[in-house]
């Protein structure tokens, strides 16, 4: 396999978008994967240190992903973290759907969202 460079690496568009089906809603959206960074704000989102201590905040996390993925046509997001709290109140059916999409996309395992809601 080639050594690849700086360059070649920066210009790889290596984030995915895939379009979900989403019948409760009436219709389908765009789930694009999160970047490094995004994922990495999410983390700090979930888990707050103070000091020593750990405070989890597990409370809509498949919201706070879906919030940070569903993107219109041209990969603007179509929610903000104002909206979370609203997302979160949708149907757990479209929102299981559009959140296995995410999470799939963004290389976060079941796993990892499991021991980020267990701790």
């Amino acid at each position: 396999m080639p050594k690849l460079t700086r360059d070649q690496i920066l210009a790889v568009a290596d984030i995915k978008t895939e379009e979900v089906q989403v019948p409760e809603w009436g219709g389908s959206v765009f789930v694009r994967g999160l970047t490094g960074a995004q994922r990495d704000k999410f983390e700090m989102k979930v888990v707050e240190h103070r000091g020593t201590k750990q405070i989890w905040h597990r409370e809509n996390i498949r919201a706070r992903i879906i919030v940070m993925s569903v993107v219109d046509d041209k990969g603007e997001l179509l929610f903000s973290e104002k909206d979370i709290k609203a997302v979160s109140e949708k149907a757990a059916g479209a929102l299981e759907r559009i959140f296995n999409v995410a999470q799939r996309l963004s290389g976060l395992s079941k796993q990892d969202v499991e021991e980020l809601a267990k701790n």
